[in-house]
């Protein structure tokens, strides 16, 4: 570590080996005296607010000799700005700099003094895409973590609520935030997750959230159950630290990740709550109800057709009649190709520029229903099936739980009795506090589970 110097030339010519600025033509390295000492400040060009600069450069131009006082710390309280902090070493400072704000040295102080008035190119709060509610608040997390962090300030007015910083990444630096309310949250959950950030020896989080996610959960990804909750609404953040838990934020990404989270949790949506009770209540229920229909459909309907005589005469209906079936595939097959085709269909309307998505969706409405079915490839039962999959998958808003629940359905759809093993691997599933998965039904909360099931009354809610 290099300290700093009583000489601004010496600083500099030893701060820019380090930063580079003759090979970085976005480093501004700018000269000038203040009270007849010689000056020179490091910045990084659209990361500084010009007006507050021009301003401050007034400020100090203007100052005369005898109005410069010994110390660091006085010429701080002179600075016109708020956000002033001594720096001792280069690195240090470069750090600073590198994150946008402003290195300053002057002649007779052993300081670097960095100035915080940076401003990171954003776009605006809107609505997210992917988390939008029907009524409710139309603000969504920005790229910009100072910003995400007064959205949620914004709904919880409480000298209570913390937000501590830190970083990760050797090379990135990612700022990384932790926002509780002291006194609620779990207070072990929390030192824990500040650890495991401690010990991230990575050199960036290139993936923001996720390289994250990762990185504090290390080990065979296996199980496939999410262990965190994903969010871009900043409602959604306030009540989950109202309710204890913590709200993780990473800069440069427009979510944060809510621990600690059971499977109910991640079923939950902000649209539960901005209506009713009983139409709240309706909303998680009928959410619930087709995720599991989703799930066991498809596998149960392979053993009703390898065991006629279960079925009763009035499903009767659902038995595909080998007479009049056009396909040759066998059915389990054709359940499988329809998996992947679906996922095809996803991911293509993904990357299609959106002129072109309609079309693309006449094209693959046609071909896979009409066409599919008229070639001798897919019976029609097997369509309609996986259509009401394919909706039952896209009413979690949880992407995590949507692939979960269409792996366990394929291995089902291979054994039917893997069934039992798709509830114990919930069962024994663990969050990152280490807490049952699938609580409050183990272990039984009763109260908590009429809450997590229920839409009920904000003031029985506790």
């Amino acid at each position: 570590m290099t300290s700093v110097s009583e000489s601004s030339s010496e600083n500099s010519r030893l701060f820019a080996k380090i930063v580079g600025p003759e090979r970085n033509f976005d480093i501004i390295n700018k000269k000038t005296e203040i009270g007849g000492r010689a000056a020179e400040f490091y910045m990084i060009d659209g990361f500084v607010k010009d007006d507050i600069m021009e301003k401050l450069l007034e400020s100090f131009i203007a100052l005369k000799p005898k109005e410069l006082p010994d110390s660091p710390e006085g010429f701080m309280d002179m600075v016109p700005y708020i956000e002033v902090t001594p720096r001792e070493t280069l690195e240090d400072a470069a750090k600073d700099m590198l994150m946008g704000m402003v290195c300053m040295f002057l002649d007779g102080y052993r300081t670097c003094f960095v100035i915080d008035c940076r401003t990171y190119p954003a776009r605006g709060v809107s609505e997210p895409w992917k988390n939008r509610v029907l009524r409710g608040s139309r603000d969504g997390f920005v790229e910009t973590i100072a910003a995400n962090v007064a959205l949620i300030r914004r709904r919880i007015r409480t000298p209570d609520f913390c937000v501590e910083m830190m970083d990760a990444g050797t090379m990135s630096h990612t700022d990384i935030a932790f926002a509780y309310i002291q006194g609620k949250a779990d207070v072990k959950l929390l030192q824990s997750l500040k650890d495991r950030v401690k010990k991230i020896k990575v050199e960036a989080l290139t993936m923001n959230i996720e390289s994250l996610a990762e990185v504090l959960l290390p080990g065979a990804y296996i199980n496939p159950f999410p262990k965190f909750k994903y969010s871009e609404r900043p409602d959604s953040a306030a009540a989950a630290i109202f309710d204890g838990n913590i709200v993780i934020l990473v800069d440069n990404s427009p979510a944060v990740i809510i621990v600690p989270t059971s499977i109910f949790d991640v079923a939950e949506e902000a649209d539960d709550y901005y209506f009713p009770p009983v139409t709240g209540t309706y909303i998680k229920l009928s959410r619930y109800l087709i995720s599991i229909a989703s799930l066991i459909m498809t596998p149960l309907w392979i053993v009703f057709l390898n065991n006629p005589q279960m079925v009763p005469e009035w499903l009767s209906f659902i038995l595909i009649d080998e007479s009049a079936s056009t396909s040759t595939v066998p059915v389990i097959w054709q359940l499988f190709i329809l998996e992947f085709c679906i996922d095809g269909l996803r991911l293509a309307a993904v990357n299609t520029p959106t002129l072109l998505s309609t079309p693309l969706s006449v094209i693959a409405g046609i071909v896979v229903g009409e066409y599919a079915v008229s070639s001798g490839w897919f019976d029609a039962e097997c369509l309609l099936y996986m259509a009401f999959v394919t909706i039952g998958t896209y009413t979690q808003a949880s992407y995590e739980v949507g692939y979960a629940i269409k792996f366990f359905r394929m291995v089902m759809l291979v054994a039917c009795w893997f069934f039992g093993w798709f509830l114990l691997t919930m069962a024994f599933n663990r969050t990152i506090s280490g807490k049952s998965y699938i609580y409050p039904l183990i272990p039984f909360n009763g109260k908590m589970l009429a809450r997590k099931i229920f839409r009920l009354r904000l003031g029985k809610e506790k």
